[in-house]
């Protein structure tokens, strides 16, 4: 009887999740071969493989955890939640003050810590740890206040803002603005889906498009720069990069360098690319921000399309794991994983070829970094773990749901 149940959850195996991951994991390996090769880092391009094996050591890493997220029951996962997302609250305030120095000189943020030839970015487990605290919040308040109204959608709102605020804070402490955006995103994908009222949810976006507009107007102008800067909100090398985007080729050899010769390097590689390994345009930072660059000098629009399809493939995968599961919890954690995915690959692709401001947001499954690499696999262990195990429902939900109703 043991038998046939193993075989049936192994038949539940959502292969249309792992396949487009395992085709963006193969482009990432090819992609970085390139653009360690031709690096202005000696040590780099002498060994590229070098670079390459390291990173599929971290693809070794995220697949097993997949393996394992993917067999751990939502039950065990709402219990561990409020766990994990107290330890990464610790792991992230101990970061505001032993950061890795040398790090925050080059990148301007403050968002690593340093063992030796290792580092990690713990913001980036973070948001998966956010995710799914979240995920617990609103599914216990829908559980134990089944009839909505504006009072009891109002609480749920506090108690959301209770779980990210002191993410947002802890990160802004950090100066990395482009994690806090995306933690943002998390937070507005599962509060649109958590079922709050309209006359709440219009408010709240009207109020963030004034805000975004006021942001706009301040940053293009210098008294509204100087205030932005002075209350802490921006520093100059955050202007710099709102320049860039603004005029990318101001500055080619200064400031704005990195995103005019990404924008020239997949311009150059026209419809088909100029084929593997070629690269006439130097790229900074290309192995990991600026990734996309490989991707469309060396195969082209074609190339570049193919990729962005995976990307759409796999969304379009895990919001029919949404759809097919029954478990809420299930469903807002996965919310929080697409739109932390959609979000990366938005930024990250508009920022190489000029669409959008450069935030530093690595490509997902593409980019070099192990932090990011294994938070997004750990968000495709949990996707595929609904699959899994598609008829579970965590008991606190279903004793709320019951008290409910009495």
């Amino acid at each position: 009887m043991e038998k046939k149940n193993v075989f049936r959850n192994d038949n539940q195996i959502d292969y249309g999740v792992i396949l487009p991951v395992f085709l963006l994991c193969l482009v990432g390996l090819a992609s970085l071969y390139v653009a360690l090769f031709h690096s202005h880092n000696l040590a780099e391009s002498a060994n590229p493989m070098r670079g390459v094996l390291k990173q599929g050591v971290w693809y070794v890493v995220g697949i097993i955890a997949v393996a394992i997220i993917m067999r751990i029951r939502s039950k065990m996962l709402w219990l561990l939640t409020p766990y994990i997302y107290g330890l990464g609250l610790v792991v992230m305030a101990l970061l505001v003050r032993f950061y890795d120095p040398v790090i925050a000189a080059s990148t301007g943020s403050r968002n690593w810590f340093s063992f030796g030839a290792f580092t990690v970015q713990p913001a980036e487990l973070m948001k998966i740890a956010m995710i799914m605290m979240l995920a617990l919040v609103v599914t216990k308040h829908n559980g134990s206040y089944r009839e909505r109204t504006l009072q009891t959608d109002g609480l749920l709102i506090g108690k959301m803002l209770a779980v990210t605020l002191p993410v947002i804070i802890l990160v802004l402490l950090q100066e990395d603005f482009g994690t806090m955006l995306v933690f943002l995103a998390i937070f507005g994908g599962i509060f649109l889906m958590s079922g709050i009222s309209w006359k709440i949810v219009v408010p709240v976006i009207a109020t963030f498009v004034v805000i975004g507009a006021g942001t706009i107007f301040l940053v293009l102008t210098d008294g509204g720069r100087a205030f932005l800067e002075n209350i802490g909100l921006f520093s100059e090398y955050q202007f710099k990069r709102i320049d860039s985007w603004l005029d990318p080729f101001h500055d080619i050899q200064g400031s704005s360098g990195q995103v005019a010769k990404s924008i020239m390097a997949i311009g150059s590689g026209g419809m088909f690319g100029k084929g593997f390994n070629v690269s006439d345009v130097y790229v900074p930072v290309r192995e990991s921000d600026m990734i996309f660059s490989v991707i469309g000098e060396n195969f082209g629009f074609v190339g570049s399309t193919f990729v962005i399809l995976l990307y759409f493939i796999l969304i379009y995968r895990m919001i029919r794991v949404c759809f097919d599961t029954n478990n809420e919890f299930y469903t807002y954690i996965a919310t929080g994983i697409i739109m932390m995915i959609l979000f990366h690959v938005f930024e990250n692709i508009g920022a190489n070829i000029g669409l959008l401001p450069l935030t530093g947001i690595p490509l997902p499954f593409i980019s070099q970094g192990g932090s990011s690499l294994l938070s997004n696999m750990i968000g495709i262990g949990l996707i595929l773990s609904m699959r899994y195990h598609a008829v579970e429902q965590p008991q606190e939900t279903t004793r709320s749901s019951r008290r409910s109703r009495r």
